[in-house]
């Protein structure tokens, strides 16, 4: 297994998309070592939350939203904990995100929004108001350290 994660390590290093062996490669790295996750992670902000906060700041409904903040978490189903973020949470996500829904789109009260602001603002409200890069989450994952990003949230109002 560890043969796997350097070799993991050196792809990601030379540009290599994460397939879902990877993925999966990893989350079992994770398991094995028994990643500690910090107490503050107990509990994770639901899309709906996200959804919620992204209308106050950026006008329209909850619904205009939902999607994008859907597709950022929908990696809680393949890492049933905090550390599902490696995966979407940084810069590099949310230019994914943008390339898959478009760089602008109109909310319900005729406002343009930009998706990489959507992107921008879920993450940093998962990750203590800072956007890591996807080789800063590999990082300190594998050096098992644990920033303060990683393990602490912004408060979204309900």
């Amino acid at each position: 297994m560890l043969m796997s994660l350097v070799r993991f390590r050196q792809e990601a290093q030379n540009g290599v998309k994460c397939t879902k062996d990877w993925r999966e490669t990893l989350a079992m790295f994770l398991r094995w070592v028994r990643f500690p996750l910090a107490p503050q992670n107990k509990t994770m902000a639901h899309p709906n939350l996200h959804a919620k906060s992204s209308a106050r700041k950026f006008g329209g409904k909850p619904e205009d939203y939902i999607h994008l903040h859907e597709w950022l978490d929908e990696t809680k189903s393949w890492f049933g904990d905090s550390l599902h973020r490696m995966f979407r949470h940084h810069s590099e996500g949310i230019f994914e995100m943008e390339k898959r829904f478009g760089p602008e789109f109109t909310n319900s009260d005729g406002k343009i929004v930009y998706t990489r602001y959507v992107g921008e603002q879920h993450v940093r409200e998962d990750c203590n108001n800072y956007i890591p890069t996807a080789k800063e989450w590999f990082i300190n994952i594998s050096e098992n350290k644990r920033p303060q990003w990683m393990i602490r949230t912004l408060n979204i109002e309900d």
